[in-house]
């Protein structure tokens, strides 16, 4: 049966994996995990073979290659790119469920609470959640920062019996624009090398825009807080009467200030000071010392092995407190192990309905609708990279995809403004809309026990409203300060 042309076009194959995982989810009430799997066997099966080999060889694959992906099963396609998000996430979920465990049930978290409080005030908690989140997703990924936050504001959410969704968007708003406006995070620095702007441009029109975004995001935060609060909910690693009997112990019964905040501290040093290293140090003139140095340094501060030691320390601490009840202590591994387990299911799965749709030639089919578009390059910046964002869940692919695009059309001599400005937007551009194909929307969801309905409404919404502000303060700074 020889099927219409519409039928194997990107954007009508896109639309078709949209339904079936909204309908599947909110309709059928399927678990999310077998809705994103079916999905991606329904864009699988609609997506021609000429597509997935134009797909592979614009990733830079040969020819051998291409035909060889394009010669694997639609089962194969899916584990691959299942694998592949597994390979990137799973490592640092498994142990960030167990350091979350740790926190929560040495009191920890607890005690680092009452330190923030007594720093901050009750008033001003949220804001210093979101400002913590800004800074430490500078030199780290914003899904580790999260991890690495959550137990916290569910100490603090049960502590003031209040605000739960404004303490995890609060940490969201901060994390998610320094992540992708700030070096030496992988998006921007992939903007700096191939847009040609000067890092400390980027270093500091990032700043400065994040900090306005950021902002707005709290700002919506603290508003559906408001109007439409989520309450602190328990879940089988971590019952609420777990969290309200940690509140009433004494601080004498709770870990030291400095012990609590290890299991976060030490992983935040040893990826930071790797992304340091990578960002600034000269390798062409390294003593042998020097060499030895950054050999360890890299080993510690690869993400996975620094979450590993974050583990640990969370394991002895949890383990102190605990002292001689080992059967406890591992029925709470188990329990964080399991959760976490979920969660990696489910965000890998997203990756996987990602990946094949990436494999329809999306991105290339965009890049076809916006040729010769007469728009100016800032708003067309940030639509292309939003809707390719949108389109295939990633927003480090969306943005290294537009800048692709984008990198060719910008003729520098002739630009009345600075390429920085160009770079902005598209970073901007990667933060609308997050959904069902993204695996940051699984990890805020699933960790903060929110119903997918709820993440949309509170997660997704703030992200694209943060993101059209920023273009809005890119194009009037553009304007007003050119720096050419």
């Amino acid at each position: 049966m020889i099927l219409p042309d519409f039928v194997s076009d990107p954007l009508f194959i896109l639309l078709i994996g949209i339904i079936v995982v909204v309908t599947s989810i909110i309709r059928l009430r399927l678990h999310a995990f077998l809705a994103l799997l079916l999905a991606a066997y329904v864009v699988a099966i609609l997506t021609p073979v000429s597509a997935i080999e134009q797909f592979a060889l614009g990733t830079g694959m040969s020819s051998a290659q291409a035909s060889e992906l394009a010669g694997r099963s639609i089962g194969e396609r899916i584990a691959m790119a299942f694998a592949n998000t597994t390979a990137q996430i799973g490592i640092l979920i498994a142990m960030a469920a167990v350091i979350g465990k740790c926190l929560l049930e040495s009191g920890g978290a607890e005690r680092i609470v009452r330190s923030i409080l007594k720093l901050t005030g009750e008033a001003k908690a949220p804001i210093a959640f979101a400002g913590s989140s800004f800074f430490l997703s500078i030199p780290v990924f914003f899904d580790t920062t999260f991890y690495l936050m959550v137990p916290l504001a569910k100490a603090m959410a049960a502590r003031l019996k209040k605000n739960f969704l404004l303490f995890i968007l609060a940490i969201a708003a901060g994390g998610v624009v320094a992540h992708a406006l700030v070096p030496p995070t992988p998006g921007p620095l992939f903007l700096v090398a191939i847009m040609q702007i000067p890092i400390h441009m980027m270093l500091t029109g990032g700043l400065l825009v994040g900090i306005v975004t950021a902002t707005t995001g709290y700002l919506y935060a603290v508003w559906i807080n408001n109007k439409s609060p989520i309450p602190l909910r328990g879940s089988p690693d971590t019952p609420i009467k777990d969290l309200e009997n940690l509140i009433e112990k004494d601080i004498t019964q709770l870990p030291a200030l400095w012990l609590s905040v290890m299991p976060i501290i030490v992983p935040l040093v040893f990826i930071s000071a790797n992304g340091i290293m990578e960002a600034f140090l000269d390798e062409t003139s390294r003593s042998t010392f020097i060499n030895y140095l950054t050999s360890f340094i890299s080993f510690i501060g690869d993400k996975n092995t620094a979450l590993v030691a974050g583990g640990l320390i969370a394991l002895f601490l949890l383990a102190k407190q605990k002292f001689g009840d080992w059967e406890q202590l591992s029925k709470s591994m188990q329990e964080a192990l399991m959760s976490g387990g979920v969660i990696i299911l489910i965000t890998a799965a997203g990756g996987a309905f990602g990946g094949i749709l990436q494999q329809t030639g999306i991105s290339f089919r965009i890049s076809e609708l916006t040729e010769g578009h007469q728009m100016a390059l800032i708003p067309l910046a940030f639509m292309i990279t939003a809707v390719i964002r949108t389109a295939q869940g990633s927003g480090a692919v969306s943005m290294i995809t537009a800048a692709g695009i984008l990198a060719g059309m910008a003729n520098y001599a002739t630009l009345e403004y600075h390429v920085l400005y160009l770079g902005l937007a598209i970073a901007c551009g990667s933060k609308p809309i997050p959904w069902m194909n993204d695996s940051g929307f699984w990890i805020v969801g699933k960790m903060s026990n929110f119903t997918e309905k709820e993440t949309l409404k509170s997660f997704s919404v703030m992200l694209t409203i943060m993101g059209i502000t920023g273009l809005l303060i890119v194009f009037l700074a553009a304007r007003l300060f050119p720096l050419v």
